[in-house]
C-alpha cells in the first residue's frame, strides 16, 4: 500500500484552504442559482443543501486534491453532491451548463449518480447509509479480484465513504460492520462529517461517545479530529485547558446556537462560565469578537493541516473511521442554525458572501474568481497536478464468452430450483471458463436454495484459509466447504441488505476493477422485500447480477404465510434495470440462465431476477426449439390456440400442472382453447407499454410481443390468468386487446398446509381455473 506522504510543495496547505473557499462558494452559488435566478415554470422550490456542502468542503478539498490516488474510489454523502460537481468543474470534467441546470432536466442530479450524472461518479448515493456500506463490500470485491489473480496487489485502492453523522443512525451501517469484520476487510476509509445536526434535530451527545468502542471492536482504527491547529495552540496557552474542557462538555445544541449567534454570544457565555478563572478570562479577552468566533469554530474538519496529517497517519490498509468535527454551514451566514439543513441564503446574504471573496459581479461561475491572476494560475496548476487530475476513465473489459446453450438437467420431474442448482453445479466443473467468473452469495440460505453443489466444487472465498472441521474429522456431511483465496462463494449472515449490497459491489467489478465477474445471489423469495432499498440502490447504479428468489409463493406449502411471497412478481415488474422471469420447466431455467449471463454483460443489458420454486413437476416434452425465442420475449403458446379461439388459459411458473389439467378438461367444451405460458410478465408489460408510448414519442409503433400472441384469439375472447403471486401481475393482459379477464392469484397472506388444500383455499387449482372460465362465458 502506498503511503499518503506529506506533499513536498510548500503551497500545500494554502492551496487546500483556497480550494476549500472556492468549493464552498461554487456549491452555494449553484444552489442559489437554481432556486433564485433560473426561471421557474412550476413555482416549486428546487432545493439543495448549501449548509451540508459547507460542512465538508475542507474535507473534500484535502481528500480530492491531496490524499486521493487514481485507484481510490469515493462515495460522497448525498447532500454534498454540489461539492463533487464543483470539484470536477475545477478539474475541467464538468460543464458550466450542467452546474446551471442543477436539479433541472438533463442537468446535474440532486445526489451523485453513476448513471445520470456526466461527471465520473464511483458510487451512487442518495439512500442514506447504503452509499457508505457499499464501500466496505467494494473492498471485499477488490480483495477477491486480487486473490483470484484478476488484478495486482499494487493496484489496490481505498474504498472511501464521506458520510454525514446522521447516517450512523442507519441500521444497515452496523449490519455491514459485522459482515466486514467477518471478512477481514481492508483498504476502507469512512470519514464522518460530524456537524451534529440532522434534518430535524441536533445529534444526541450521548450516543456519539460510543462509536469509538463500536468501530474499534470491529477491528477499525478510529481517528478523531476535534480541534484544528488554532484551537490546539490556544489550548496550550495559560488558561487554555479550561477552555478545552468547556468545549468538550458543551452540548451539541448549545454549540450550534452559539455558532449561529456569533462572537459576542460566545464571549458572553464563556465569560459567564469561565470568567472567574483569571488566566482563562484573559485568554478569552485577548480575542475580538470575530477572532473569538473563528477560534471556537476552528474544528478538525475545517483545518486543512489537521486533515492532511490525519490522512497521512492512516497509511496502511487497516479500515479507518475518521470522526471530523465540523460546523454545519461553516463559513456561511446560516452556520449553526437549526433550520439550515434545507435553508438557503437570501439575496443579501449571498451577495455579502460574494463580496467577501472579492468575486466580481458577473464572474460568479469563474472557477478561480476572486483571485489575482498569479494566485489563480498557481491554484490551477496545483489542481492539474493532483493525482485526481490524472485519473483515467473507468474500465471496460471484454465480455466473458457464454456458451450457445447450457445443459438441461435430465429428469421427468424437476423443480426449477433444483434445475438451477444442477446447471450451476455443471458450470462449477474445474476449468470451465464461464464458471471461473461466477461468484455466488446468499444470506445464510446457501444449502436451501441449491447453491451447495457449486460451493462444494468451487469453495468459499476467504483471505485466510478456513478448514472444514467436519470433513477433517470424517463426519459425513453434504457440505464440503473449504475456505481459501481460490473460493468463489461469499458466505453471508442473515441480513438481506448486506446481501444486495454485496451483489451490487460485485456487479460493479468491471468498471471499478477491470474484472468482469458474474455475481449470482440466492435469497428466499419473500425476503427480497427485506432488502428492497438495497436492491433498488444496486439497480439504480446499473450494477449487474443474477438474483434468484426461491422458494416462492404459496407453493412453498407447509412453511406457512410469513415465507410465502405474494408481491414479488410486482417488485420484479416495477424495478428498473432488473428483468424478471419466472420459468416453469427445467429447460426454461437453462435457457434463461444462459440469457442472463449474456444480458448482464451487454451495454444495454441489466440485472436479471429469476423467481423459482421447490415444487417438482412433470417436464414438458418438446418437439423442437421453436418456443425458445418467444420464451425469451416473455411468453409462448404451450398449447397453440385455433385461429379466432374464444378463450385461453394464461399461467406463470409452478402452477403449470393445474393450468395444463384445466386446459385438458376445458378443451372438451372449448375446442381450440389456447394455453399461454408467461415466462416474464415484466417483459410482456414493458413491451406493451413501449408500444403505447411510441404514439407520443415519435417512434414508429411496432406490435408488441403480447399483442402478436393474443392476436391469434378472437377479439371477444376471454382470458383466465393464474399465478402463484399477486393476480395483478397478469390481469392487465385483458387491456391489450380489450378482452375479458378472470384473474386468479394470491392477494391474502398464506398459511400452512399441503398443496391441494392451499391451492383449493386460494383458488389456484384446476377446478378454480375451470370455474373462472365458466364465469367468463356466463358474464358474456
Amino acid at each position: 500500500m502506498t503511503a499518503v506522504l506529506a506533499d513536498p510543495r510548500s503551497d500545500l496547505i494554502p492551496s487546500i484552504e483556497a480550494l476549500d473557499t472556492r468549493l464552498r462558494w461554487l456549491s452555494a452559488w449553484t444552489v442559489h442559482n437554481a432556486n433564485n435566478l433560473r426561471p421557474k415554470r412550476d413555482g416549486m422550490k428546487v432545493g439543495g443543501h448549501q449548509a451540508s456542502c459547507a460542512s465538508m468542503s475542507t474535507i473534500m478539498a484535502a481528500l480530492y486534491f491531496h490524499a486521493l490516488r487514481p485507484q481510490d474510489k469515493v462515495a460522497v454523502k448525498p447532500h454534498a453532491g454540489p461539492l463533487l460537481h464543483a470539484i470536477h468543474y475545477m478539474l475541467g470534467n464538468q460543464s458550466l451548463e450542467q452546474l446551471q441546470r442543477f436539479r433541472g432536466l438533463g442537468g446535474m442530479q440532486s445526489y451523485p449518480s453513476r448513471t445520470k450524472d456526466q461527471i465520473p461518479v464511483d458510487f451512487s448515493t442518495g439512500s442514506v447509509g447504503l452509499g457508505v456500506a457499499i464501500t466496505a463490500f467494494a473492498s471485499l470485491v477488490q480483495d477477491y479480484c486480487i486473490a483470484q489473480g484478476h488484478m495486482a496487489e499494487a493496484d489496490a485502492g481505498r474504498m472511501i465513504a464521506l458520510m454525514g453523522d446522521a447516517e450512523l443512525d442507519e441500521g444497515n451501517i452496523y449490519e455491514c460492520l459485522i459482515e466486514a469484520y467477518k471478512h477481514d476487510i481492508r483498504n476502507c476509509w469512512w470519514v464522518v462529517d460530524y456537524n451534529r445536526q440532522s434534518l430535524d434535530a441536533t445529534t444526541a451527545d450521548r450516543m456519539f461517545r460510543r462509536f469509538d468502542d463500536i468501530f474499534e471492536t470491529c477491528g477499525w482504527r478510529v481517528i478523531t479530529l476535534k480541534s484544528g491547529k488554532l484551537q490546539k495552540a490556544v489550548f496550550a496557552r495559560p488558561g487554555g485547558q479550561a477552555l478545552e474542557d468547556w468545549i468538550d462538555n458543551c452540548p451539541n445544541a448549545e454549540f450550534a446556537a452559539l455558532t449561529y449567534q456569533g462572537g459576542s454570544a460566545w464571549r458572553e457565555r464563556l465569560l459567564k462560565d469561565l470568567g472567574d478563572q483569571p488566566a482563562t478570562r484573559a485568554l478569552i479577552e485577548s480575542f475580538d469578537d470575530a477572532a473569538l468566533a473563528q477560534l471556537m469554530t476552528n474544528l478538525g474538519g475545517h483545518c486543512a493541516e489537521t486533515l492532511v496529517e490525519a490522512f497521512a497517519e492512516a497509511n496502511d490498509d487497516k479500515p479507518t473511521l475518521f470522526i471530523a468535527y465540523t460546523v454545519k454551514g461553516y463559513g456561511l451566514p446560516l452556520a449553526g442554525h437549526k433550520d439550515n439543513h434545507s435553508g438557503m441564503m437570501n439575496a443579501p446574504q449571498i451577495e455579502g458572501l460574494r463580496a467577501s471573496l472579492n468575486i466580481a459581479e458577473g464572474e460568479e461561475w469563474e472557477p478561480y474568481g476572486g483571485l489575482g491572476a498569479n494566485a489563480a494560475a498557481q491554484l490551477k496548476a496545483f489542481v492539474e497536478a493532483s493525482a485526481l487530475g490524472a485519473k483515467g476513465p473507468e474500465h471496460s473489459p471484454p465480455a466473458i464468452p457464454v456458451p450457445a446453450r447450457l445443459p438441461v438437467p435430465e429428469g421427468e420431474e424437476q423443480s426449477t430450483q433444483s434445475a438451477f442448482g444442477r446447471i450451476l453445479m455443471d458450470l462449477a466443473r474445474p476449468g470451465d471458463p464461464l464458471g471461473d467468473r461466477i461468484v455466488t452469495t446468499a444470506p445464510d440460505v446457501t444449502q436451501t436454495t441449491n447453491l451447495g453443489g457449486f460451493v462444494n466444487r468451487r469453495g468459499l472465498f476467504r483471505r485466510s484459509e478456513l478448514k472444514d472441521v467436519f470433513q477433517a474429522a470424517r463426519i459425513p456431511s453434504a457440505q464440503k466447504w473449504v475456505g481459501n483465496t481460490a473460493g468463489q462463494h461469499v458466505e453471508l449472515g442473515i441480513a438481506e441488505t448486506n446481501f444486495f449490497l454485496v451483489l451490487a459491489a460485485f456487479g460493479l467489478s468491471a468498471p471499478h476493477f477491470g474484472t468482469r465477474l458474474l455475481p449470482v445471489g440466492t435469497v428466499y423469495d419473500p425476503f427480497i422485500a427485506r432488502g428492497l432499498d438495497a436492491l433498488n440502490y444496486g439497480c439504480y447504479q446499473d450494477a449487474r447480477f443474477l438474483l434468484v428468489g426461491t422458494p416462492s409463493g404459496l407453493t412453498l406449502g407447509a412453511e406457512g404465510g410469513a415465507h410465502q411471497s405474494i408481491n414479488t412478481p410486482l417488485i420484479g415488474m416495477g424495478q428498473p434495470n432488473l428483468d424478471y422471469f419466472e420459468p416453469a420447466f427445467a429447460d426454461e431455467v437453462a435457457l434463461l440462465m444462459r440469457h442472463a449471463f449474456d444480458h448482464m454483460q451487454q451495454a444495454d443489458g441489466s440485472s436479471v431476477y429469476l423467481r423459482l420454486s421447490t415444487r417438482s413437476i412433470r417436464q414438458e416434452e418438446r418437439a423442437d426449439e421453436s418456443w425458445e425465442a418467444d420464451a425469451l420475449k416473455g411468453a409462448y403458446w404451450l398449447r397453440k390456440p385455433a385461429s379466432g379461439a374464444e378463450a385461453a388459459v394464461v399461467f406463470t411458473g409452478a402452477i403449470a400442472p393445474e393450468a395444463i389439467a384445466a386446459w385438458e378438461t376445458l378443451g372438451e367444451d372449448l375446442p381450440g382453447l389456447g394455453l399461454l405460458n408467461v415466462t416474464s410478465p415484466d417483459l410482456l408489460h414493458r413491451g406493451w407499454s413501449a408500444r403505447r408510448a411510441a404514439r407520443w414519442t415519435g417512434k414508429r409503433p411496432e406490435p408488441s410481443h403480447v399483442e402478436t400472441l393474443l392476436g391469434t384469439l378472437s377479439p371477444r375472447a376471454g382470458l383466465v390468468t393464474v399465478i402463484d403471486g399477486s393476480p395483478s401481475a397478469l390481469s392487465w393482459l385483458g387491456a391489450v386487446k380489450g378482452m375479458r379477464v378472470s384473474p386468479l392469484g394470491v392477494d391474502r397472506f398464506g398459511q400452512t398446509g399441503d398443496l391441494p388444500d392451499l391451492y383449493r383455499t386460494y383458488r389456484l387449482d384446476a377446478d378454480a381455473i375451470i370455474d373462472a372460465a365458466a364465469e367468463l362465458f356466463l358474464e358474456s
